[in-house]
Parts: C-alpha cells; structure tokens; sequence
C-alpha cells in the first residue's frame, strides 16, 4: 500500500498571505487528507495565516491542484502524496517534508474514510479498513513527526475526531471506534507531550457541508438540519478557524482538549 511521498515545488519566494491575520507566521503545517473539504480548508486558512503548508492527499494529482491553488492565493504551500495507512509511506512523507520545508511545527490528522455498516451487516474489511486509516493513520502520522518537535522543544497536534466519537452514530460502529480512540490518543499525547512544549488537541466538528453529506438524500439532510439548534449544517471554514487557532500560539495553554464544533447538534 506504500506511496510514495511526493512534492509539487511553489513558485520560489515567499509571498504574502492575503490576510490581516497572520498567526502562523513562519511556521510549517502539514494536513492530512487536504485535498478537499474540511483538509483543504484548514490548509487554505493556514496559508492565509502566513504558515508553509504542505498538502498530503492519498490523491497526488488533487493535493498538488490544492497547492497550486493556495499558491495562487499568495501562500506558500506544496503538494505531497502519502497513505496514511502505511507506515513506510507515512515515514517518507514525513522525511520529504522536512527535507522540503526543513521542520514541521504543525500537524493535522485529517484523513478518513467510512465504510459505513450496521454491526450485524459489517465486514471485517469495513472495520479494518476505516481502523487502518482513522485511527491508526493519526497514530503514524503523529509518530513520524513527533521526534522532531521533541528536538525543537515546540509543535502542536491538532487531530480532527468527530461528534459520532463522543455520542455514537447508528452503522458506524467502525467509525465511532476510530474517533473515539484519536480522543484517547490525544488526551495521552497531552500528558507525555505536554512539558515538552508540545500539544495535542482534537476536533469534533458535527455535521458539515462536505462532497460526502452531499451525496445524502434531501430528505435525510432535512432531518439532520431539524435537530441542529443553529439550524445549518457547519461549513469547512468554520472547522477550519477552530483548527488554525489550535495550531497558533494564541492556544499556547490549551492542550488535551476536546473541542465540539457542531452548532449544538448534541445538546
């Protein structure tokens, strides 16, 4: 399953960020499963926040379209291809951009999948496949960058859980299993990590405008938006925000959090 990391260089130079805001000044972010949706969202808002962002999609040919768009914008960002799934290929991602962008302060453990089954109708497949990539993806991908923050004595995880990990979600015992277990993660990484200047915070956003609810029927996505208390569905700008204020050192004292970012969907 190995893929190897891959880069699409930005125009030389740094350009400046469109924005008035820009609390990640000189800072190196990666994103996981930044493509689309909530990852290229939280990579654009990133760039636009002054950070070098480098773009990992298991889709190169998309996280390079990505980057290249970001460029566009006036950020700096490249385009890197791994599979979370796999540890060499998570390893060699890591190593590239480095190489690249000579360290990584930031990670977002964004990638997944669903595979979406009631338990009596789940294959074994579905389990193992969503477990490969929403839990132990965000396991690799954290190992692989962690010795580096240790040596820079600073980093901040930032790993993108989700409502169903908190409260459950009928058909996705796999996927409920995953999430709940990146909280676990986190709240550990807090403890081990949390003297040596690095945190780890997780993400539970609820129900977003992403291509995957979009493919829902209306009706289905009527009810949801009837028991959501803001009366929307949140957008990838908004997971985004929350995202680039965690990985800022405006949240240098907010580690081990669990922070729900679904406009009151569970109350």
């Amino acid at each position: 399953m190995s893929d190897t990391a891959t880069l699409n260089p930005p125009a030389q130079g740094r350009q400046s960020a469109p924005s008035s805001v820009r609390r990640l000044d000189g800072k190196t972010v990666l994103v996981t499963g930044a493509a689309r949706g909530i990852g290229e969202a939280i990579a654009r808002r990133c760039a636009r926040e002054g950070a070098q962002v480098a773009l990992c999609d298991l889709d190169r040919q998309a996280a390079q379209a990505a980057a290249e768009a970001l460029r566009q914008e006036g950020g700096l960002a490249a385009g890197f291809s791994a599979d979370v799934a796999d540890g060499e290929s998570v390893r060699a991602l890591a190593d590239a951009v480095r190489r690249y962008f000579g360290r990584i302060d930031v990670l977002v453990n964004n990638a997944g999948i669903v595979q979406d089954a009631q338990l009596k109708n789940m294959r074994d497949e579905q389990w193992e496949q969503v477990i490969a990539v929403n839990l132990s993806g965000v396991y690799r991908c954290t190992r692989a960058v962690v010795e580096g923050m240790l040596e820079q004595g600073s980093g901040s995880i930032v790993s993108i859980s989700s409502i169903v990990g908190l409260y459950g979600n009928f058909g996705q015992t796999n996927y409920a299993a995953a999430k709940a277990g990146v909280i676990g993660m986190t709240r550990t990484w807090a403890r081990e990590l949390g003297r040596k200047g690095i945190r780890a915070n997780a993400l539970c956003p609820g129900f977003i405008e992403t291509p995957i609810l979009a493919a829902m029927p209306h009706k289905v996505l009527d009810e949801i938006v009837g028991r959501i208390p803001a009366g929307r569905m949140g957008r990838p700008e908004e997971i985004a925000a929350v995202a680039a204020f965690l990985a800022s050192d405006e949240a240098s004292y907010v580690n081990g959090a669990v922070i729900e970012v679904s406009g009151g969907a569970t109350l």
